[in-house]
């Protein structure tokens, strides 16, 4: 166990979630550890700039408002360590949180490790995230008010974000390795019917370029072999999500899209471990609502603190 100490909560993941639960439970006077293997903030601080978080009409920096939540917990004194989570152990009323520095226990742990975006793993991709490469269109949208973008996928998120964008983009190009989509019916409708949505089939991007910003992407028709290009400002991607839970290895319930299942309250199907932010199966992966989870979280687990000091 670090420093031989036992915390009341151990919180895994300092992104937005993970921060507010850590703010909130100091503000409750628990003892609190937050476990981060990168960078306070999580996608949120990679995000580029955020116009849809509450107070900030003109806008931050996700690394802004990252540093000033950081910020603001280690003024309630907020403990925090850098390491990686490889394990989480249940002892009864004793949560055993195994990392690259050793055991540290408490009687309570919050997952708030969020999700990785998965990746075309084209040229440019990376290097114009934050340029015209996004990953949520409900996010950035904003930014591409009538000018033309590209959505890559083909499953529901894709078409709904395809969808919301057509309101705000002048031409939105749905381009999918298919000759049908995965979404729902009712969606794919709502696509077909739109005057500025265009379907791009059978085809994968194979490079997105640009100088400082998107510019265009290369194309290519699995079918035909046809290269092609075509001009953008905006590239959405959404090829899949992926909950970062392995170190959980099957110990709480999932739901089917593979999230941790946990209602509002954010308990878990294991008593004292719970879920907040976007690991947490919910609808709308937001900072806003990964923060109404955080307050959630420190909430519940003062009730379940409370619930096991009443219990012999």
């Amino acid at each position: 166990m670090v420093d031989n100490k036992r915390y009341q909560v151990i919180i895994i993941g300092a992104g937005p979630a993970g921060l507010t639960a850590s703010i909130y439970a100091r503000r409750a006077g628990l003892s609190c550890l937050v476990i981060e293997r990168g960078v306070a903030g999580g996608n949120m601080f990679v995000g580029g700039w955020i116009e849809n978080y509450p107070g900030f009409p003109e806008g931050i920096s996700g690394s802004e408002l990252s540093q000033r939540m950081d910020d603001q917990a280690k003024r309630l004194g907020v403990e925090f360590i850098q390491t990686t989570v490889n394990g989480l152990g249940i002892k009864d009323k004793v949560k055993e949180v195994n990392t690259d520095k050793g055991a540290i226990e408490a009687s309570a742990v919050i997952v708030a490790t969020g999700c990785q975006y998965r990746k075309l793993g084209v040229p440019g991709e990376g290097r114009l995230i934050g340029g015209g490469v996004s990953y949520c269109a409900t996010c950035d949208g904003n930014f591409f008010r009538n000018q033309r973008v590209a959505v890559i996928g083909g499953g529901n998120a894709a078409v709904q974000s395809a969808l919301y964008l057509g309101k705000l983009a002048s031409e939105v190009y749905i381009i999918h390795r298919r000759d049908q989509l995965r979404a729902v019916k009712a969606l794919q409708e709502m696509a077909f019917k739109s005057p500025n949505i265009h379907m791009v089939w059978d085809t994968v991007a194979e490079a997105i370029e640009g100088q400082k910003q998107v510019e265009k992407l290369k194309l290519l028709n699995k079918k035909t072999g046809e290269p092609s290009e075509l001009a953008v400002e905006g590239v959405f991607i959404y090829v899949g999500i992926k909950p970062n839970i392995e170190f959980l290895k099957g110990l709480l319930d999932l739901t089917e899209d593979g999230y941790i299942r946990a209602g509002e309250d954010t308990r878990t199907s294991v008593p004292g471990v719970f879920a907040a932010g976007d690991v947490r199966g919910k609808p709308a992966l937001q900072i806003v609502t990964a923060v109404g989870d955080g307050c959630s979280a420190a909430g519940a687990v003062e009730e379940y603190l409370l619930e096991i000091e009443a219990t012999p």
